[in-house]
């Protein structure tokens, strides 16, 4: 997951820079060089926030937050990332459509697995409901 957060603040310094369209993300909807700043902007601020959270939550780094806290934020990313990919489904642009899509897919898929981790790395123990 942190891999594919890195790629994707990569993919937007690339928008930043000129380098790749900003017409082709944001569901197309961006009106402006300026608009397109701000929302790049808020993007890149929001992957950040996440590489930490996932890096407290992996103890990669060493701060007292409570689990309870990273997991509450982490739940709250899953539905942000299942949210964005129902609208990925409809965005007017096909790249968003094909590769965005199965991206935050994915994302929402890694990190509901990484929050249902317990502490030591293992997953919950499932009990059977008789």
């Amino acid at each position: 997951m942190l891999g594919l957060l890195t790629a994707v603040i990569i993919f937007h310094i690339f928008i930043l820079a000129g380098i790749v369209p900003y017409e082709i993300v944001w569901a197309g909807k961006l009106q402006s060089v300026q608009e397109m700043y701000v929302f790049e902007a808020i993007s890149i601020s929001i992957n950040a926030i996440l590489i930490t959270v996932l890096l407290l939550k992996g103890n990669f780094i060493k701060l007292s937050v409570p689990a309870k806290l990273l997991d509450g934020v982490l739940w709250f990313f899953v539905a942000v990332f299942a949210l964005n990919t129902v609208g990925n489904l409809m965005a007017e642009t096909l790249f968003e459509k094909a590769f965005f899509t199965p991206l935050t897919f994915l994302s929402a898929v890694l990190i509901w697995i990484i929050v249902r981790k317990n502490p030591d790395g293992k997953q919950p123990v499932q009990t059977k409901a008789y």
